[in-house]
């Protein structure tokens, strides 16, 4: 029976000292769902019994056949403390009652987009790491994301049923087991925490920041709940207690003294604290129930204080551990405990993540709203995704309140991720029609919802695309928009079967769109539709997703295809010259390569079009040799969002130059969209502007005349520089054992792929292997992988770079094929332009 009302979480709502925003993130396989069932069993959503098994959270038939999470899923629930875990909390607090707003999102990494979404609306994470599989390259990436976006991790180390039933490993390798797990996090932690926001957000299980536990038994423990129980008996402090039982910290038993080596002086032999009060009384457990010795594991629990009723006393084997783990150490106990005293609550997070989540001034009223997590402010509200209905083509708009209250029917501006302040872009005007409480698979209306809480809005989806800001100022700036670990690099064409549902396709196409945060939805210029996902697997969702809810008619769908970046290999030999239509005006531009340094700064939005210019060019001159008064006149960074692509005014002395900025930055962002060879993006390239001669009249020199002339000028410089492509490329790590590795490299040199990493996981006998794919040749790589190994070689591939091809789209080769193959598919000439098409004579 579910044990809390909405009445109860609406009046927590208000406590903020007593929320907590959290998600739990994982690499794919880790158990998060199944670990997350255990919390909603304790709220009494589901039944204990059935916890671990009915991934309460995996909303859709899909992810419950396919058993991996797609979407990610909120759900808010309410628990009460007890007196002595309430002393340990270090904020403020009114009363025990605690509200929990919990999003469980996937660990494949095609739905990172979904991780990224859930991140951004909560302050605390919980990483589950596989105690088998150890740290893998998701953990890493979601680490990563969490630590960007200032959210405190703590750490569930699962599937320890494994490592004893499966395994079998001694106490000292579990423990050792242990410590290299929360050493593997502890490296990712400190390479991207930001320690002068948050201070050090290590993890170590004497702080009580690691549990240990199955989510599947459901059962898990820290060491604080241990501390709690010894601490009594030994008659000393809690805390010194639970530091005792983690490092190197032996017991004597007969001595009765600590000593920090496993034998003391006169050669008695101590054992490891942490195994000896810890792990003894759980594989004792396991012994005696797994063993057939059914008497002897009852007596043990008799001791240990756990009642079981008659009919869990006639269980056996696994059935009897199940019960008797799972209320000798309740895995929601350690995690609601570990959540509560270790994350902080939305008023302490919003202190120290106002300044990477607001784009305005810190010192307005919204910034001051938000740091305050005041509800009282004006309101400044994030959707983060959009969830839909069961109405269809409807969604609900889902996100977090920062700063002011939510009530159904409120007048609010909607402000999409390209309005900017004091303009009338992307801004509407609407009300919202009601609040609502996400709930996993059902949702709860409230009235209203105050600062600090994550909520659901319906009647603001036909003004939204996928995120955006909500606010009742009207000198609001927005919240910034979401940076996304992956990028929707394969793509797929698809039509309908029968014309006649055309309509129907494009429309489906848009809620395709609005659906998830990180799929692409466009129209070629040769009138294919195109989805592009982040992989094969999102792909086949989102076209499944496509079919079957969004068009709901037949489609056929073309083979998926690769995105590339058009880019420069060398300076131009001479610089292009370009006469407008006119012939009153020419331009002179040379292109050059950019250092893939450089690139990546301006991708990851560390070099802006938005710096200051002087510190801008200070450091392009220090770190990338770059003359400063070059630097200095950057004229455009394209395209605009995260520009790759510069251009740069090297003139000396031209009369009206000012006069026709404009129009030869609107040429180079028209130029760089489709590239002089494939008519793929540009990414890399600096143009240099060397000369211009323009007309004295000024109706001569027009925007007619110089846009075009300078889009030819840019793709005649681009051919004479050494033109090529780029092409994504996959960081893919495989786990396998040692007599597998041979199938594995068969199929990576035969599909252009090279391993550069190869390590054994200490304790296990299974690699890792680290190696780059490209993009390309991944399709049906998983397939091909099992294949040739009989199944044993599990990959897990996530977008990683740019490479160059080898080659020049000039020169019969590779680099031709692939640009021809592109034209030929866009429908255009099949062979490659002609540079006097663009370039002029003296």
């Amino acid at each position: 029976m579910v044990n809390f009302t909405v009445d109860q979480i609406r009046g927590l709502m208000d406590k903020v000292a007593n929320i907590r925003n959290m998600s739990v993130i994982a690499h794919v396989d880790h158990g998060k769902s199944t670990l997350t069932d255990s919390l909603v069993a304790k709220a009494g959503i589901i039944s204990s019994a059935k916890a671990g098994e009915t991934r309460f959270t995996d909303t859709r038939q899909d992810e419950q056949d396919r058993c991996i999470t797609i979407k990610s899923t909120a759900i808010s629930m309410y628990f009460e403390l007890d007196a002595d875990q309430m002393e340990d909390i270090p904020e403020k607090k009114h009363g025990n009652g605690f509200l929990i707003n919990l999003i469980d999102s996937p660990g494949h990494v095609d739905f990172s987009s979904e991780v990224t979404a859930a991140l951004r609306v909560t302050d605390g994470a919980l990483v589950v790491v596989d105690t088998v599989s150890g740290v893998s390259v998701q953990t890493e990436t979601v680490l990563r994301q969490a630590l960007t976006e200032l959210i405190k991790p703590v750490i569930m180390i699962n599937k320890v049923d494994r490592a004893l039933l499966e395994l079998q490993l001694p106490q000292e390798d579990l423990y050792q087991t242990f410590c290299r797990v929360v050493e593997n996090v502890n490296v990712s932690i400190a390479t991207y925490q930001d320690e002068n926001a948050m201070g050090s957000l290590l993890v170590s299980p004497e702080l009580g920041t690691v549990a240990f536990g199955s989510g599947l038994h459901a059962w898990g423990f820290t060491l604080r709940q241990f501390a709690t129980r010894y601490a009594k008996k030994f008659g000393v402090e809690r805390n010194k207690m639970m530091a005792k039982l983690w490092g190197d910290n032996f017991f004597n038993p007969k001595t009765k003294k600590w000593s920090s080596k496993s034998s003391d002086t006169t050669g008695k032999h101590a054992d490891r604290g942490f195994n000896m009060f810890a792990l003894d009384p759980i594989y004792k457990i396991f012994g005696a129930t797994m063993n057939g010795r059914k008497e002897e594991a009852l007596t043990l629990i008799d001791k240990l204080g756990v009642t079981l009723t008659s009919e869990e006393r006639d269980l056996v084997d696994k059935a009897l551990l199940k019960v008797i783990m799972r209320k000798f150490l309740p895995a929601a106990e350690a995690l609601m405990e570990m959540i509560c005293i270790h994350l902080p609550s939305p008023v302490k997070a919003q202190g120290y993540r106002c300044g990477g989540l607001y784009e305005g001034p810190q010192d307005d009223e919204c910034a001051m709203g938000i740091r305050g997590c005041d509800p009282n402010a004006p309101l400044m509200l994030y959707v983060s995704k959009m969830v839909p209905t069961s109405d269809k083509g409807r969604f609900y708009a889902f996100g977090r309140v920062f700063s002011g209250t939510v009530k159904s029917g409120q007048k609010v501006r909607i402000q999409g991720p390209n309005y900017v302040p004091g303009s009338k872009s992307d801004l509407f005007v609407k009300s919202i029609q009601r609040t609502i409480l996400m709930m996993g698979r059902y949702i709860e209306s409230i009235e209203d919802c105050p600062a600090g809480n994550i909520i659901g809005l319906v009647g603001v989806d036909q003004y939204l695309l996928k995120s955006g800001t909500l606010t009742t100022s009207e000198t609001a700036h927005n919240l910034k928009v979401m940076k996304f670990s992956v990028s929707p690099v394969v793509q797929i064409a698809v039509d309908v079967k029968n014309q006649q549902d055309l309509p129907k396709l494009v429309e489906g196409l848009k809620r395709l769109s609005k659906s998830d945060p990180c799929v692409l939805c466009y129209t070629s210029e040769s009138g294919e539709h195109i989805v592009a996902g982040a992989g094969e697997l999102h792909l086949e969702i989102c076209l499944k997703d496509l079919e079957e809810d969004h068009a709901q008619v037949p489609i056929k769908y073309a083979d998926p295809v690769v995105g590339y970046r058009e880019t420069v290999q060398a300076e131009s030999s001479v610089a292009a010259l370009s006469k407008s239509p006119n012939k009153h005006n020419r331009i002179h531009l040379s292109a050059a390569p950019i250092q893939e340094e450089l690139t990546q700064l301006m991708e990851d939005g560390k070099i802006t079009a938005r710096d200051d210019f002087k510190e801008r060019a200070r450091r392009l001159a220090d770190e990338f040799g770059w003359d400063v008064n070059d630097a200095r006149k950057i004229w455009a960074f394209a395209p605009e969002q995260a520009g790759t692509n510069l251009l740069v005014d090297m003139t000396k002395g031209v009369q009206y130059l000012n006069e026709i900025k404009d129009s030869c930055v609107s040429g180079l962002l028209w130029a760089v969209k489709e590239g002089p060879c494939a008519e793929e993006p540009m990414r890399g390239c600096r143009f240099n502007i060397m000369d211009v001669t323009l007309h004295a009249d000024s109706i001569h020199r027009g925007a007619g005349q110089i846009l075009p002339t300078m889009r030819r000028a840019i793709y005649g410089a681009s051919l004479l520089a050494n033109p090529g492509l780029q092409e994504p490329i996959y960081l893919v790590e495989i786990q396998c054992p040692e007599n597998a590795m041979g199938g594995i490299y068969g199929v990576l040199t035969r599909r252009r792929g090279h391993v550069f990493e190869e390590a054994q996981r200490p304790g296990t006998p299974l690699y890792n292997i680290k190696a780059y794919l490209p993009v390309a040749e991944s399709f049906g790589f998983t397939a091909d992988l099992r294949s040739n190994t009989g199944g044993q070689a599990f990959p897990q591939s996530v977008f990683d770079h740019w490479e160059i091809m080898k080659g020049n789209a000039n020169e019969p080769g590779k680099v031709m094929e692939v640009c021809k193959g592109i034209r030929k598919r866009k429908g255009l000439v099949e062979d490659l332009p002609a540079l006097d098409r663009f370039v002029d004579k003296l």
